[in-house]
Order: structure tokens, then sequence, then C-alpha cells
């Protein structure tokens, strides 16, 4: 029995095969590990640092992006 099975929604176009979960991790945790090497650099006399700040929303922003584009992928199928 070397047949495989068909996973669904594999024959739809831009299936792309799926999402790998090890990658999701992979990519968040590289978003988390700069959003705390951000959060050390303003975390000097003034620990409100509005740039800090800003930074940080854009780094977590773009980890649910990363979350939300995943999810999405997986509804496809």
């Amino acid at each position: 029995m070397g047949t495989s099975v068909p996973v669904p929604g594999q024959h739809l176009p831009g299936s792309g095969g799926g999402v790998d979960p090890a990658d999701v991790h992979s990519r968040v945790d590289a978003l988390l590990d700069r959003l705390d090497s951000v959060g050390a650099e303003g975390a000097g006399a003034d620990s409100g640092d509005p740039e800090a700040l800003a930074r940080q929303a854009q780094i977590l922003e773009r980890a649910h992006d990363v979350l939300v584009e995943s999810l999405a992928a997986v509804d496809k199928v």
C-alpha cells in the first residue's frame, strides 16, 4: 500500500501544501526575541520611551500577522 492519502484541499490552486507548525513557531519566536531586545533597549531611565513602545507595537503586530496568515492558510484547506 504505497499510495499516499490525499489531504483535503490539496487539489486547490495555491494550497501550498499547508502550514508547517515548526516554521510558524520559529518565526513568532524570532519576533518575540526581537521584542525582548527592544524592551531591554528602552528600559533605561525612561521606560515609557514612545519610540521603544512603537517598535514593540510593530513587532507584536507582525507576530500577530504571522499567526493570522497561518490560520488563514489552514482555513483554506
